[in-house]
């Protein structure tokens, strides 16, 4: 069965960064748009930032500037480099591609941002 494997989360102080990373079990992915959500406590989850198979982007406007998505199609793995983090952008982070109506999660990654 397909998957998505994240990775990359952690605890980090304001202004700090991370990278996560997502890889998908299965190349198909990578003919597809995918994107990074996020979910925090007593919040909906919502889109981060998405990533067309060409490379077009798109992002959240509280993150405009600070992140930025880009995939390795051979390598079946979408990124998202996060900059100048802020403690609301602690939640838990999931990676996301819609095959046809088929739609794919990955298990998620906690991004805790704190001092």
């Amino acid at each position: 069965q397909a998957q998505l494997v994240e990775s990359g989360g952690g605890l980090v102080q304001p202004g700090g960064s991370l990278r996560l990373s997502c890889v998908a079990s299965e190349s198909i992915f990578s003919m597809y748009a995918m994107g990074w959500f996020r979910q925090a406590p007593g919040n909906q989850r919502e889109l981060v930032a998405s990533i067309t198979r060409g490379g077009t982007t798109n992002y959240l406007d509280s993150v405009k500037g600070r992140f930025t998505i880009s995939r390795d199609n051979a390598k079946n793995t979408v990124y998202l480099q996060m900059n100048s983090l802020k403690p609301e952008d602690t939640a838990v982070y999931y990676c996301n591609v819609a095959v046809g109506v088929a739609v794919y999660w990955g298990q998620g990654t906690r991004v805790t941002v704190s001092s």
